[in-house]
């Protein structure tokens, strides 16, 4: 039965991340390439690749047990799944429903989340409405992610921007008091537009080609369109909860590109020291990427209890959204 002004409480964050390091030097003997280059246009120096045989759902499985066990809860506990991936295991079933048997979770539902990018973003705001509705108590939100099998490794353009993960966290129903010092989700802000999609699609899929298919991007045309669709949704995140920039404790963007996460903000009026930045070490895990930073941030120390917390991202589609947690 829901509660008044119930929030979906953040009680524990986890991540994985392959054995397996690529980097810059070892990419430039595989394409025309270098070290520079990359870190000149991207920030990315590596990149972690999953090991043969080694499946998005295993990502999710070590990432989503590495949340439980932070937030001292089991598999008896939860009663929701909800796995953001563009790189599933199969066709069908869902890899949620993978990762539900392999951790042995037999209540509840299971099910992914498809935004690319903005997955996180999207399976965080699912996950709140069946937890605020009163239908569920507590959700694994995961994103996982083995985008080095839908690459095309010779190109340049695309290749040396990717690699594998995963992050989840555990959302817990409680009551709050309606008010901003709640801790939990605060706000959320989900957009789309299927206009842009020649710009960052892959060219395959079962309904159409019958293949998996390769991941293709008009880079400079991404760059063009990012940083205005994210700061909509971040403007509209911080009128919603009436604040600024400045009350925001850390912003954790999705790590695609270092400079469209610098240039991003800076516009919005984020301080530096404000933003947490993984990309140098992991590249774009696509859906992975915001858990995994949130984990890096939560285990140095960063992120606290009480902090208020901004993440946003954008994928293809075009896909982009917003949320605000008091963590």
């Amino acid at each position: 039965m829901r509660s008044a002004n119930t929030r979906s409480v953040i009680r524990g964050c986890g991540s994985y991340l392959p054995e397996h390091i690529l980097t810059n030097d070892e990419l430039s003997k595989r394409v025309d390439t270098s070290d520079e280059w990359i870190v000149q246009r991207t920030g990315i120096r590596q990149r972690h690749i999953a090991g043969e045989g080694e499946t998005t759902s295993q990502l999710g499985v070590k990432a989503a047990q590495a949340a439980l066990d932070a937030a001292g809860l089991t598999a008896d506990d939860i009663d929701l799944v909800v796995c953001a991936t563009s790189t599933p295991d199969f066709t069908f079933p869902a890899t949620a429903t993978v990762i539900q048997h392999a951790l042995g979770i037999t209540k509840g539902a299971a099910f992914d989340v498809q935004a690319v990018c903005s997955g996180f973003v999207f399976a965080i705001t699912t996950a709140d409405k069946f937890l605020v509705s009163g239908s569920h108590k507590r959700a694994l939100v995961i994103g996982a992610e083995t985008f080095s099998r839908i690459l095309d490794w010779e190109d340049r353009g695309t290749c040396v921007l990717f690699g594998d993960g995963a992050g989840a966290v555990v959302l817990e129903a409680q009551p709050g008091d309606g008010s901003l010092e709640d801790r939990g989700v605060l706000t959320t802000h989900l957009r789309s537009d299927g206009a842009h999609r020649a710009k960052l699609f892959v060219d395959g899929g079962p309904g159409s080609t019958g293949t998996v298919g390769h991941l293709r991007m008009e880079g400079r045309e991404v760059f063009r369109f990012a940083v205005g669709m994210i700061t909509d949704v971040i403007e509209d995140a911080l009128k919603a909860l009436d604040l600024t920039a400045e009350d925001i404790d850390w912003f954790v963007p999705h790590q695609a590109n270092r400079r469209i996460i610098e240039a991003s903000a800076q516009k919005l009026g984020f301080a530096p020291e404000k933003v947490v930045i993984t990309v140098d070490k992991h590249g774009n895990t696509s859906a992975a990427s915001i858990p995994l930073a949130l984990t890096q941030a939560v285990s140095d120390g960063r992120i606290r209890a009480g902090d208020l917390v901004l993440i946003e991202s954008l994928g293809g589609g075009f896909t982009w959204g917003s949320a605000i947690i008091r963590w």
